[in-house]
């Protein structure tokens, strides 16, 4: 078992704390948090070592999982690199694309592993699916979330649509050639309801769209390619594939064939792979857990947060022409 500490008691680092304390795979040591008295409030209600200072939780641990607010990610993986540990770091990576990249040469610098908390990766209705996208050409993704104070210190972007970006990223395999986006602001600083279109060089492109004051929560992606039309519901936790396929020559009857001006028949097929059951969260950090004790590459590198950061912030440099424009 690894030994793992966790940075950050928040709403997610309670989360951490509670299945890293499950989890098979790692020994919790115990966690640290800047703010005492909430520190202290969740380590007296779950029994959880609480340490002094981030010092002295990276010195007791091999693995740490930080969690803490994004403008502090930098500072504590560099700690934690330096010392020697393996490090987990929620999305988005850092709070720049210099940051992120600064986190790489360490990692590599130290030989340590590290892995980001892209979390829909490991969604089940999205492993159900993701074997069945092969070269999509068209990609629409709807993230949409009633409001919620947390997470208001960051565009939207930032704190919703990169799960879509890295979930695009991950299936497309092409370098992204061009981005446009809009956003509006309405209740934050920063925009809460954010639109873009990226474009692939192999001709690939992705409408995504973000809103965290939405009426209602949507998390749903659409993939479209040659033959087929692949739904994920990241919410629900569904998956459909809808196949279009030359027709028999005697269909069922009850089958659904389409026919063009010159003949030919189509036939659809649909199918709902079997989701199963799974944690996401725990998912993430015992699969880290495999790539430290194998020596293997983790399935969300930090080269792919840096990646999904990079074309965040492409999205977001969008957003600021447009009110260059506008002055």
């Amino acid at each position: 078992m690894l030994k793992v500490g966790v940075l950050g008691a928040g709403h997610l680092g309670k989360i951490h704390l509670r299945l890293l304390k499950e989890s098979k795979k790692y020994e919790l040591v115990g966690f640290y948090d800047p703010f005492r008295e909430n520190a202290e409030k969740v380590a007296k209600e779950f029994g959880y070592k609480l340490f002094d200072s981030i010092d002295d939780l990276i010195d007791a641990v091999e693995v740490v999982d930080i969690v803490t607010p994004t403008l502090s990610h930098f500072e504590c993986a560099k700690k934690a690199i330096e010392k020697g540990c393996h490090i987990f770091i929620e999305k988005p990576i850092s709070k720049t694309v210099l940051e992120a990249e600064a986190i790489k040469t360490l990692a590599s610098q130290y030989h340590v592993q590290g892995q980001v908390g892209h979390v829909e990766r490991f969604n089940p209705a999205f492993i159900a699916a993701k074997d069945l996208i092969k070269n999509p050409m068209f990609i629409e993704t709807h993230r949409l979330a009633e409001f919620n104070p947390r997470g208001t210190d960051v565009p939207v972007v930032l704190d919703l649509m990169i799960h879509d970006i890295d979930i695009i990223l991950s299936v497309v395999k092409s370098k992204v050639k061009n981005v446009h986006a809009s956003g509006i602001s309405v209740i934050s600083e920063t925009p809460d309801i954010a639109n873009a279109r990226i474009e692939f060089e192999n001709g690939c492109v992705a409408n995504l769209t973000a809103s965290r004051i939405s009426m209602k929560n949507m998390r749903k992606t659409r993939f479209f390619q040659k033959d087929a039309y692949i739904s994920v519901n990241f919410l629900s936790k569904e998956a459909e594939i809808v196949r279009i396929q030359d027709a028999p020559e005697t269909p069922d009857e009850f089958a659904m064939i389409l026919q063009n001006d010159e003949g030919l028949k189509k036939q659809i097929y649909f199918e709902n792979p079997e989701v199963l059951e799974t944690n996401a969260i725990l998912s993430e950090l015992e699969t880290f857990a495999d790539a430290i004790i194998n020596d293997t590459t983790p399935i969300v590198t930090l080269s792919n947060g840096t990646e999904a950061l990079r074309i965040a912030q492409w999205v977001i440099d969008c957003f600021k022409k447009e009110e260059d424009l506008k002055i």
